[in-house]
């Protein structure tokens, strides 16, 4: 029976790169995880210029959608702070009062009851 090599995992972590590298030349079993790990790094590094240009488009998006909510947002307060006739109803708003309803009040302005 085969024993597997499970030194792989400890000397990537802890070890430094010449102990790794004088390992794998003589250990069939990490020499295999090694080229494992090499071909994911080429993956990833095939990858990677596709991925940072995805995040400067999201940061570019980001920042569009940031000003087009401050443009917005200072069109709509410039608005009603020139027009007078939307900012008194907003600040005032149009509510009814009781004497508007019909019910008798007092000079209060109080709902009156007999």
């Amino acid at each position: 029976m085969n024993n597997k090599c499970t030194k792989y995992e400890a000397l990537f972590t802890f070890s430094d790169e010449k102990t790794l590298r004088e390992h794998i030349k003589t250990c069939d079993d990490c020499r295999r995880e090694q080229e494992k790990m090499d071909a994911v790094s080429e993956l990833i590094k095939e990858v990677r210029p596709h991925y940072l240009q995805h995040k400067k488009t999201a940061a570019k998006l980001k920042i569009a959608c940031a000003v087009f909510a401050m443009c917005l947002s200072a069109t709509t307060l410039g608005v009603i702070n020139l027009n007078t006739d939307i900012s008194d109803t907003i600040r005032y708003g149009t509510t009814l009062t009781a004497e508007d309803l019909g019910f008798p009040v007092d000079s209060y302005g109080f709902v009156m009851v007999e």
